[in-house]
């Protein structure tokens, strides 16, 4: 029992046995202190705890969504078809007055070449009713005898009648109407076919011009080359004559010939009048029309 007692005596003394526990300490002025057990805090516990609240997922509520009644799809789609409508109406009225503003454009543009085309027309007209005056006249000259003729006069005529009065038509606004004839103001009207008319006749008129050159080249140009001296060939175009002007290596067979040709160049003259009157009806007509039908005017 004493060596027991001893042994027990030896052990170290355990820190958290009831009599390791130190009495309160009495300070200078009487007072114990408590020593107050602190808790210790595993830090390790507390990062996974965190970890494992920031990892939780946080699920959204379901909602739960009530079935519209069909008085509210019906009014829907009506909003739908009113807005669809409404921007298809809208870009009609947007196109259409566009097109507007582009047929007055063209009509504008039309009137000014149709005037330009009637007031030309006349004048060739009063040209080419001098070349078949001059055509004419030497027809009938070259019908007397030869003691009759005046042969300065005779080059006078010859010459004229070798003049030529082109017509130019502006066809520039009547192009682009072509091209336009989808348009409804054109399509529902009465311009396609004045324009086709005016367009035929123009084409006429081109080749009776093409005929007259032909006619220059082989009947008149020969004659003149042949038997005009450079003096009298000069003054004669300059419409200055010289009086004691003369033809060269000349022969009653040469003028005989020449009857015979300004016979088809006369013919020719006086259709080339026929076409300018008719091709004059076509642009009057066309242009009345556009000027009650558009009132080009009023803009």
């Amino acid at each position: 029992m004493d060596e027991s007692n001893q042994e027990d005596a030896n052990k170290p003394p355990d820190a958290n046995s009831p009599e390791e526990l130190k009495a309160p300490e009495e300070t200078e002025t009487g007072e114990k202190e408590i020593a107050h057990a602190i808790p210790v805090i595993n830090e390790t516990n507390t990062e996974n705890t965190s970890q494992e609240t920031e990892m939780e997922v946080h699920h959204h509520p379901q909602l739960e969504h009530k079935p519209k009644a069909w008085k509210e799809y019906l009014l829907e789609g009506l909003m739908i078809f009113v807005a669809v409508m409404m921007g298809f109406f809208a870009e009609n009225i947007r196109e259409g007055i566009s097109n507007r503003a582009h047929v007055r454009e063209l009509i504008s543009q039309l009137d000014q070449d149709l005037s330009n085309d009637t007031a030309q027309l006349n004048v060739v007209y009063q040209g080419e009713l001098k070349i078949l005056d001059a055509n004419d006249s030497l027809v009938d000259n070259l019908r007397n005898p030869e003691e009759k003729r005046n042969m300065a006069t005779l080059q006078q005529w010859i010459i004229r009648s070798h003049d030529f009065w082109p017509f130019h038509p502006s066809t520039g606004a009547i192009a682009a109407i072509k091209n336009e004839l989808h348009l409804k103001q054109f399509s529902s009207s009465k311009i396609i076919g004045l324009i086709a008319e005016y367009e035929k006749h123009i084409d006429l008129l081109r080749t009776v011009q093409e005929i007259t050159l032909q006619y220059q080249r082989s009947y008149l140009d020969p004659f003149l080359l042949k038997h005009f001296t450079a003096a009298s060939l000069d003054a004669a175009f300059k419409n200055s004559p010289d009086p004691k002007a003369e033809f060269r290596n000349l022969s009653a067979e040469d003028l005989t010939q020449l009857g015979s040709d300004m016979v088809l160049v006369r013919i020719n003259t006086r259709e080339l009048l026929t076409n300018n009157r008719r091709l004059l009806t076509d642009a009057v007509n066309l242009l009345q029309y556009i000027k009650t039908e558009y009132k080009p005017d009023k803009e």
